[in-house]
């Protein structure tokens, strides 16, 4: 992947949602980058690009990923189409089954376009496409092969214009959400029903770890934490905990969650997720931290620092709590 190659997936989901449904569809895939564009009423795209080292996974994984969490927490089906561009992952994503992804890589752009109908590029309506069909343009591949100036006449300058940049496969637009994002989310779905307490631990521990990561990387504090836990028989159990003090700091966020999680007092509760969330959000530079005197503080904050600086060149396992290690 080149520093410029974007990765865009279009997420369509086959469900007919609330509007609360919906709201917590966008909630949950802001856990997998914090780049999402709301689709109304049943779609949603993610820019993957910044996420793809953070979690060290190849592109096509990455929309695995969003998927099936989509399907294990809120039992969505979901089809995806994965581009370089929105436009092109929306396209990609209509020609995809249920549960299916279609991914189309840069170098294989033009030769997926060729043979496509001229209605499947959005901005065709019925009037343009009465108009192209009746001077023989049925494909995205003619239009790419047509003339500038003839496709000018029949269209006008305009439209002519953004047809064929679009026919070529671009689309500038980025994949932002409406508004900065209110909150963070880490989440874990387990495999099978977890009984063992130690291993409740290690995944809240394992969770919060992340939280504190992505709180630095993106240059945020969190005064609050929410820690959810989904159970076998599908009810779920839910506690918010407001912080001493505004934070980024893993060892504090883990202090907080691991609380949390006594407090639900689980023993032998068949777990099958974890979900971790940070709300009331601020810039790190306008949250205050309470001096400390204590020289292993500082310590800490000065190794945290250094294995963020680790991961960032050598990917998200380079560097580990001790208490997370295989």
């Amino acid at each position: 992947m080149t520093a410029r190659q974007r990765h865009i997936a279009h997420l369509h989901l086959h469900d007919v949602l609330s509007e609360a449904q919906y709201n917590d569809a966008i909630e949950r895939m802001s856990g997998v980058t914090p780049h999402v564009q709301a689709v109304r009423p049943d779609a949603v795209q993610l820019d993957l690009t910044s996420a793809l080292r953070y979690f060290d996974l190849r592109p096509y994984d990455m929309v695995q990923t969003a998927m099936i969490r989509l399907k294990l927490f809120y039992g969505l089906d979901s089809s995806a189409g994965l581009a370089g561009n929105r436009m092109l992952a929306a396209m990609a994503a209509d020609e995809s089954a249920p549960g299916e992804t279609t991914w189309v890589p840069a170098e294989r752009v033009a030769d997926w376009l060729y043979p496509r109908p001229v209605t499947a590029l959005p901005g065709i309506g019925r009037a343009t496409a009465d108009t192209l069909h009746r001077y023989g343009l049925h494909t995205i591949g003619q239009l790419t092969d047509l003339p500038p100036a003839t496709l000018q006449r029949l269209l006008g300058a305009g439209q002519a214009r953004l047809l064929t940049e679009r026919a070529r496969g671009h689309d500038p637009r980025p994949a932002v959400p409406a508004e900065p994002a209110a909150h963070l989310i880490a989440d874990l779905a387990l495999s099978r029903d977890c009984l063992d307490p130690a291993q409740h631990h290690r995944a809240v521990l394992g969770l919060a770890d992340r939280i504190g990561q992505r709180l630095r990387g993106e240059r945020q504090f969190t005064g609050r934490l929410t820690l959810t836990v989904r159970y076998a028989d599908r009810t779920s159990t839910t506690r918010t905990r407001a912080l001493p003090e505004p934070t980024d700091h893993s060892p504090a966020l883990a202090a907080t969650a691991l609380g949390l999680l006594t407090s639900l007092g689980l023993q032998r509760a068949r777990v099958r997720a974890f979900v971790l969330r940070a709300d009331d959000l601020r810039p790190a530079g306008s949250a205050y931290r309470q001096l400390s005197m204590d020289p292993a503080d500082a310590r800490a904050r000065a190794v945290e620092a250094a294995a963020d600086r680790a991961r960032r060149r050598f990917g998200p396992g380079a560097v580990r709590p001790a208490a997370l290690a295989d």
